[in-house]
This record gives structure tokens, C-alpha cells and sequence, in this order.
């Protein structure tokens, strides 16, 4: 299943690591770990974030997804399923309106 990540860096953590010179070492080291299909870096809440897309294949893989962004950057994390308009389109929301109307 396709999750997006909101991930919110918290920011004494991620400034140390700008500091010493691992900021982009430890993004790289997570970004090659958990493979995404998208990664966008932005403004979260007024703090340093990013929006990732990946794909999920079975909720076992939860914690090798999160995981690196918590105890790397002590990032906060919201997760939420997501579609293509191709999943969309096969949704059968014609028929659940039918059924449910």
C-alpha cells in the first residue's frame, strides 16, 4: 500500500547534525534505506520537514519506515494511506454510491 510520511525534524536535533556536518550523510542513510518513490524537503510547522510517498507492502514494514526518521532526527510523524488517480479510478466508487446511497 502507498503511505505518505509528514515528517517534522525536531529542530536542536536537526541543527546539531547541520552543525557537525551529518545532516546530509544521515538523510542520504534514510533515504537509501527506505527507498521512496517521492521525497519533497519542507517547511513543517514552522520547522524543517518532509512529505515522503513510498510503498508499503504488508504494516510489518511500519517500523522500518518510521523508525530511521525517530532515532535519527527525533522526527514527528504522521502517516496516511494514499492513491494514484489510476487506484482511484478502480475503486468502484460508482458502485459503493449505488450500495451506499
Amino acid at each position: 500500500m502507498r503511505m505518505m510520511l509528514n515528517v517534522k525534524f525536531q529542530t536542536e536535533t536537526f541543527n546539531a547534525a547541520v552543525r557537525d556536518g551529518t545532516a546530509g550523510a544521515k538523510l542520504m542513510k534514510i533515504v537509501d534505506a527506505i527507498k521512496p518513490e517521492a521525497i519533497y524537503f519542507v517547511e513543517q510547522g514552522r520547522t524543517r520537514g518532509a512529505t515522503v510517498v513510498v510503498d508499503m507492502p504488508d504494516a510489518s514494514k511500519l517500523p522500518a519506515l518510521v523508525e530511521p526518521w525517530l532515532l535519527t532526527f527525533q522526527a514527528e510523524i504522521d502517516i496516511h494511506p494514499v492513491m494514484t488517480l489510476d487506484d482511484l479510478k478502480s475503486a468502484g466508487l460508482d458502485a459503493l454510491g449505488k450500495k451506499w446511497a
